[in-house]
């Protein structure tokens, strides 16, 4: 049940979005070109982040660009 604390963890890296062109969704309300995220958690395909809505949210790896590890 990890997701349940997603929000309070420590921060894993920084990613750099770098376009929210999505084919099948709308993501431009969620996520701003040019903006730093903090990564909560990471999968093979996915980062979650707190996203512009300030929640946990996952999205494809395909729109960002990693900035700074830790």
């Amino acid at each position: 049940m990890i997701h349940l604390d997603w929000e309070n963890r420590e921060t894993m890296k920084q990613i750099e979005c770098v376009h929210a062109n999505a084919n099948k969704f709308i993501v431009d309300h969620k996520l701003t070109p040019g903006k730093k995220y903090d990564v909560k958690n990471e999968t093979d395909e996915f980062y979650f982040i707190i996203d512009n809505s300030e929640r946990i949210a996952g999205f494809r790896k395909d729109y960002f660009k990693e900035v700074n590890k830790k």
